[in-house]
Order: structure tokens, then sequence, then C-alpha cells
């Protein structure tokens, strides 16, 4: 991703647009199509789209949707946010989660920002008046998930946010802003939440890292919440051991972060080795079941973990900081449960929490 994180610019003020009306002509004409008995166009099949007037948008972004045809109501909704330098269509045409909306029924919303928000069209993660509860790109977020939970009838207890660098920052904030919205987050290549307040300190968060204790790292987030008391989201972290734009000690500190409010352990309850020199740790509620995951992925440098392919557990397609390693989107959807239809939701487990 742009190593850089350039101050926000003038926003461009944005109005909504309404599908217009259909004309007295296109109704009659659609009358005598049904009662000559004729079929209509056969409908479109599911696309990355374009939804508009979706809130006031504080945060001058936009929102694009894929919804798999014939989605039922009471599916989960995942939010995507690309990376610094991207767009929503890169993310959605590279990252694979498409595919898993597809295979096991969910909608999926990406945001995009940019460069009139920031030079370099990252989301503004550094900035408080953009990652902080119900303010400037937080808000215009929040309000694509009230948008879509209410447009799909998605289950607003199967609610997840992802992205990668910039996008991950950002995931870090969401899900430490708003843990009454989302269920779980898996946090790419990113910083933990409350890192920064300027360009500056998240300029050094990005590089160098900065270390905190568990505790100091826990009280970022339950500050950022707006007194939630739990349940907490469940939270992956993926990060490469070479990358060089976000230094891999952030995802210590974002372990360090999230097992603290949980209330669990530092040490992992378990470990195995998976594909593309992949290793991951679980971190077990005191209920037993996985709160915290993190995915080391060796060698692997700035970017999203896709492995392009048919398999069940490949996806993707290799392009700029998207890097053929492991499916990283995969690995989360099974760490969110979105894997299984029925059974131990993520509901459930939240309301066993």
């Amino acid at each position: 991703m742009n190593p850089t994180f350039p101050p926000r610019l003038p926003r461009r003020s944005r109005r909504a647009t309404w599908p217009r009306p259909a004309s007295p002509a296109a109704l009659v004409l659609s009358l005598i199509a049904v009662l000559l008995g004729l079929s209509p166009a056969p409908a479109q099949a599911a696309s990355l789209q374009e939804i508009t007037g979706f809130g006031s948008n504080p945060g001058n972004l936009r929102m694009f949707q894929y919804v798999p045809d014939n989605l039922p109501s009471g599916a989960p909704l995942v939010v995507a946010l690309h990376g610094c330098t991207q767009s929503a269509s890169d993310y959605y045409g590279h990252s694979g989660w498409p595919k898993y909306a597809d295979m096991y029924g969910f909608a999926l919303v990406f945001p995009q920002t940019s460069s009139s928000n920031n030079l370099s069209s990252c989301f503004n993660w550094y900035q408080p008046s953009d990652y902080t509860r119900d303010r400037g790109e937080a808000l215009s977020i929040k309000q694509m998930v009230d948008h879509a939970t209410s447009r799909y009838g998605s289950d607003a207890g199967r609610v997840y946010v992802t992205g990668l660098s910039a996008g991950g920052a950002m995931t870090s904030a969401m899900l430490a802003g708003y843990p009454d919205v989302f269920a779980g987050g898996a946090i790419g290549s990113g910083v933990p939440a409350g890192c920064a307040t300027t360009l500056s300190s998240g300029l050094t968060c990005q590089y160098s890292g900065v270390n905190k204790t568990p505790q100091q790292w826990g009280d970022a987030v339950r500050s950022a919440s707006g007194g939630w008391g739990g349940p907490w989201p469940r939270v992956a972290i993926w990060q490469g051991t070479a990358d060089f734009t976000v230094n891999p000690s952030n995802a210590t500190e974002e372990r360090d972060q999230w097992t603290n409010v949980w209330g669990i352990s530092q040490t992992p309850s378990s470990t195995r080795t998976l594909t593309g020199g992949t290793t991951q740790a679980v971190y077990n509620d005191l209920n037993g079941r996985p709160a915290v995951e993190t995915f080391s992925v060796s060698g692997m440098g700035h970017g999203l973990a896709v492995n392009p392919g048919s398999g069940t557990d490949q996806c993707g397609s290799t392009g700029t900081y998207y890097l053929n390693y492991i499916c990283s989107s995969y690995w989360t959807a099974k760490f969110w449960g979105l894997d299984t239809s029925g059974g131990l939701t993520e509901r459930w487990r939240r309301e066993a929490s």
C-alpha cells in the first residue's frame, strides 16, 4: 500500500441520486406485456453495484454492494474496506469475497473513499474526526450497514467487517467504535485501534509500531466503544512477516488489544501450520470458543493473502497488494462461522458469551 497517509483535502459536496419513476408509456407497455403473457426480460445476474442515498454520509464515501441472487432474509452481512490507492471494484475483483458470498450466502458492502478525502485514497484511520464513533467516515460506514441490513433483511447479529492496510486500520477503528454492530472483524496488515490521533503519529504506528501493555490497548477499545460492556467482536489478525509498509509488530499489539478486551491470555490455546507458510494461533474465550485468531504469513510482504484456484479453500486473483500465499477470505469466513447454515450461528455465540 502507498506508505504515505496525507492529510485530507476539502470535501466535495455530493447529492444522492434516486431512480426516476417509470414513465406512463412504460407502465402501459408493461401492462400490455402482462396481458399478452409475454415473459419479462431475465433478471440481471448479481454484480457489483453502487448504492446512493444510504444516509447523511458525513465522511463523503461511496457505497457499493454485491448481493447473490435469491439471497434470503436473515443472511449475514460483510463489510470490506479497501487499502490505499485501491477501490471497491479492485477489492471486489481480487479479494475472493464474492466467491464465498455466493457459496455460503451473505451480502457484501464495499465502502469506497477517494482522493478528495485523502490524496492516496486511504481511509482516514488516524484522524479522530473520521474514526470516532458517530463521526465522519466511521458514521458513513455505519450508515451503510444500517441501510444494507434494512434493504436485504440481513441478520443484525451477524454483521462483520474486514479490510487491508488503511482499510485494516479502519477495521480496527470500526470494531472499537461499534462493537454493538459487528459480531466479528478481520484486520489485514493494519494497526491497533487508538494507536494514532494525527498523521505524524499514524506514520509512527505504521512504520515502527507502538508498544503498549495489553491493558492500555484494551482500554483504548473500551473508551472508544461508548460504554459497551460486551459481548465483544471475534477478531482475526492477518500479517505478513516481510511487510515493510506496516511493521509486523502491529499484529502482536492487535492480539494484545483484543485478548485483553476479551479478558483472556496472550498465550495461544492452540497453533497449527496452514498452507502458504501460514501459522494460525487461536485464543479461546472462557467458554473454550475461538475469540481471537492470528495468521502470520511467512515471507509475505504488504498485501492481502489470496490463493487463486477452484478449490473451496482457494480464492481471489493476484495483483498489486494481492499476494499468492493462502486464501485469507476463506479462513476468515470459517472463523466467523459463515461456512455453516443454521447450527452454531454467530448470534448464538454472542448471546452465549
